[in-house]
């Protein structure tokens, strides 16, 4: 029994090993395709020419994803700590909707709180980064230019607002320029190089400032993409990271040759002699 929990565990939460990338592979393309199927659904045309098909296709979605829930939970250690975790509440929500059909009654309101619940499958597209390697290296590099990027924010925000103000103080009322949030809708939406049209300056200062705006927002664009490119460098430099999960402290980041976590001391390689 033991050696059966270690090898589901190898499938599951090793995605370095080949048995690990093929379970990542299927479950994937299961995701891809439940998201697709969701998408299709909420069209009316094929809602009603193919309802046997959605329903069919959706419990088979729903028994894989319910048994990789279960597998997940009984092959961890702390089975709480993976439950109420981000992921976790993923997988429960999206296997949900569909038990709830099966206990609610299918009268009018029921079955309209059902196709509502219904959409909690959506949640599936989140489960997409946790089967894509670079994905996660997205994550960490998001995670680690955090403060950057907030910085970086917060310095467009307070730019939005001088502009939308000096707009507003230059610009003819009867050109959309009625107030200051205004204006800075105006202002956001010219440094975002969106440009809907619907509020433009007159005036030749106003002109020339909304030129200014316009080339800056090129240069604003490229500062973030900039700060995660050099945070994904790094994170591309720290050879021999595996992608094994820790099943008691479900974390990741070991050593090819670890036999225990790095963070809490459990062992993970057990197959490994001292």
């Amino acid at each position: 029994m033991k050696k059966l929990k270690l090898k589901l565990y190898e499938i599951v939460f090793e995605a370095d090993t080949p048995a690990g990338k093929a379970f990542d592979i299927i479950l994937l393309i299961a995701v891809s395709l439940s998201v697709i199927v969701v998408m299709l659904e909420s069209v009316d045309s094929y809602n009603s020419r193919f309802p046997v098909l959605f329903h069919y296709a959706e419990w088979f979605f729903t028994i894989i994803f319910t048994i990789e829930y279960i597998v997940r939970i009984v092959i961890v250690n702390k089975k709480t700590k993976y439950i109420f975790s981000f992921y976790g509440i993923i997988d429960f929500l999206t296997i949900l909707p569909s038990y709830i059909g099966l206990i609610i009654p299918g009268n009018a309101y029921s079955l309209a709180v059902i196709r509502s619940l219904r959409l909690l499958r959506v949640f599936r597209i989140f489960q997409l980064p946790r089967y894509v390697s670079e994905s996660q290296k997205l994550i960490k590099a998001l995670i680690a230019s955090k403060q950057r990027i907030g910085v970086f924010f917060f310095s467009v925000i307070m730019i939005v607002i001088i502009l939308g103000t000096v707009m507003y103080l230059i610009e003819d009322k009867d050109a959309g320029f009625t107030n200051i949030p205004q204006s800075i809708y105006w202002a956001i939406v010219t440094l975002t190089t969106v440009g809907y049209g619907d509020i433009a300056p007159v005036t030749g200062l106003g002109k020339f400032i909304a030129g200014f705006v316009m080339i800056l927002g090129y240069a604003i664009i490229a500062i973030p993409t900039g700060i995660i490119t050099s945070e994904m460098n790094k994170v591309n430099k720290k050879e021999g990271i595996t992608t094994q999960v820790c099943p008691n402290c479900l974390k990741e980041g070991h050593d090819p040759d670890a036999q225990f976590c790095k963070f809490c001391g459990a062992e993970i390689n057990p197959h490994i002699l001292k």
